[in-house]
């Protein structure tokens, strides 16, 4: 114990380097396990997208949207989910759900559509890059 106080004392940027980087993790964590957003991997995700009433939600930017998206996406962007309107409004009621390029943005997505009233939000992990990866179809149909 005696050296690891001595390491700590001599070494304090890297004590708090690595709390910093472990408090973020936990953080992260923490905010997509209590946010009710469940992560679903592309294989996970297709039983949900064939799905009569599930919508899927693309926050991809409109140029990574036009070369390739899942087929009978909606390509909505961040920025409208702030302010809802009707459109977006329709769609608390149904599955959704959300991708974007990797991964992370869309959790962002989610938790605003989980606030604003939708039950049932799940991300594509890995998003469209996993998507791609795993060989499932994509279109640049709109």
């Amino acid at each position: 114990m005696e050296r690891y106080l001595e390491f700590a004392s001599n070494h304090p940027l890297l004590i708090v380097g690595f709390l910093a980087v472990l408090l973020v993790l936990i953080w992260t964590e923490l905010r997509r396990q209590l946010g009710g957003v469940q992560e679903l991997t592309p294989a996970q995700a297709v039983p949900w997208i064939n799905d009569d009433d599930a919508v899927i939600v693309d926050i991809s930017p409109v140029a990574d949207f036009n070369k390739g998206h899942i087929v009978s996406a909606l390509n909505i962007q961040p920025s409208r989910l702030a302010k809802p309107d009707t459109e977006i409004e329709k769609l608390r009621d149904k599955k959704l759900l959300v991708v974007c390029r990797t991964g992370p943005t869309a959790t962002s997505a989610a938790a605003t559509l989980r606030k604003m009233g939708a039950e049932q939000v799940a991300v594509l992990k890995g998003g469209m890059v996993a998507w791609r990866n795993d060989q499932f179809p994509v279109t640049t149909k709109k």
